[in-house]
């Protein structure tokens, strides 16, 4: 009984490892995508094309 409780508390351990994992590169890929927006943006302003959003 006792490795049974110790077997399932590690997959859970490894399953939240992973999750926390997957969430920090989301966050990691999200930045980049922001820091390319904001890159592009600002090109496009500097270069006097004006952004539409009804398009």
């Amino acid at each position: 009984m006792g490795l049974t409780i110790l077997l399932v508390g590690a997959v859970f351990a490894s399953l939240a490892l992973g999750v926390l994992l997957a969430y920090g590169i989301c966050l990691a890929i999200f930045r980049a995508f922001d820091v390319h927006v904001q890159s592009t943006t600002r090109r496009e302003l500097t270069a006097g094309v004006s952004v539409n959003a009804n398009r």
